[in-house]
């Protein structure tokens, strides 16, 4: 098992940066869907789908995050 020199404040980093990635794909998402929404008239529609887009680029960007973040680099 390898030994991981860990700071306190290098897992506020990674917990910050995990917290800004994942709050900011999902805004991001729902108002691109809410504005796509308003332009198409197709209300819940493209508000779900921009979620769901968000959300998932925010958990593929925070792994890649804790990858990084566990590999040393």
């Amino acid at each position: 098992m390898r030994d991981f020199n860990r700071h306190p404040f290098k897992a506020m980093a990674l917990y910050s940066a995990i917290l800004s990635q994942l709050v900011g794909s999902v805004l991001v998402g729902i108002f691109g869907g809410r504005w796509l929404d308003s332009i198409w008239g197709t209300k819940p529609l493209f508000l779900i789908i921009g979620l769901l887009l968000g959300l998932t680029a925010g958990i593929l960007a925070m792994l890649k995050s804790v990858q990084q973040f566990f590999s040393g680099d």
